[in-house]
């Protein structure tokens, strides 16, 4: 069953709005991809209350297909988180071992002086296996032997004044609680591995207490066809978003947060 669009809008002025997320939930013991069901929900959240967080959207990737496929993305990706910033939502650029290129960026600088939380004990929630065989790395397009092609982020995401950048957890966690935030947009890659598993990604920010959600057209996987479940790429990553859906938190459409706010 495939997810259809849901509504996600932010106000300019910081009064709750209404959001309509979805779920999936088992409506039977059959285990299976046909045993569960979307269930939505309506909650508000301001956007002062809200970060999007860019997971690894590096300059270039060991596999050429998965550095394709962010060329492709990362042009509707920066216009989305333009324009939710432009509503108040705080962007946190967090592209994994890059940290020495940006050492002297303005959006690094800040995020040293932000004071130290301790994080809750995490919550213990059931962590299923994957639904895709990832172990030869998940290129897609021949590469079998990664290594570190990248040194910063994509040159087309901007990052702007009051931008954070970092790719540690407890950088994260501080910033999250010094601006009261509680509400996380995720978007980037890859999502069966660094969206789902980095210190600053999606189930550790569950697990701490944070209403999470994904960006499922602002995502890809690391997934080889010749690899079971033996279905395509877009269905392998398709796969993924079900199992998040599932387990893990919501998805979105980036589509929701570009929607322009009704004239009076």
């Amino acid at each position: 069953m495939v997810l259809e669009a849901l509504s996600l809008t932010f106000s300019a002025i910081p009064d709750p709005s209404s959001l309509h997320l979805a779920t999936r939930r088992q409506e039977a013991k059959t285990v299976g991809r046909h045993g569960w069901r979307i269930v939505e929900e309506e909650v508000s959240w301001r956007p002062s209350e809200t970060a999007i967080i860019i997971v690894d959207m590096w300059n270039k990737h060991w596999s050429w297909g998965a550095t394709e496929r962010v060329n492709l993305m990362v042009s509707r990706m920066n216009i989305v988180v333009g324009r939710a910033k432009e509503k108040g939502v705080q962007i946190i650029h967090a592209p994994s071992d890059t940290m020495d290129f940006y050492k002297d960026h303005p959006a690094r600088l800040w995020v040293a002086d932000v004071p130290h939380a301790d994080p809750p004990d995490a919550i213990d929630r059931p962590d299923p296996p994957l639904p895709v065989d990832a172990s030869d790395g998940g290129s897609d397009t021949g590469e079998t032997e990664g290594y570190k092609a990248w040194n910063r982020q994509h040159p087309v995401i901007e990052i702007k004044d009051g931008d954070a950048i970092s790719d540690n957890g407890q950088e994260v966690y501080n910033i999250l609680k010094h601006k009261g935030i509680k509400n996380l947009i995720f978007m980037g890659v890859h999502t069966n591995m660094c969206v789902l598993g980095r210190s600053f990604a999606i189930k550790q920010m569950v697990k701490w207490g944070f209403n999470a959600v994904l960006a499922r057209d602002l995502t890809d996987a690391m997934y080889n066809p010749f690899k079971p479940p033996y279905v395509s790429h877009e269905e392998g990553t398709q796969l993924i978003i079900e199992y998040i859906e599932k387990f893990w938190c919501s998805t979105i459409l980036s589509g929701d947060l570009t929607t322009p706010e009704p004239e009076d």
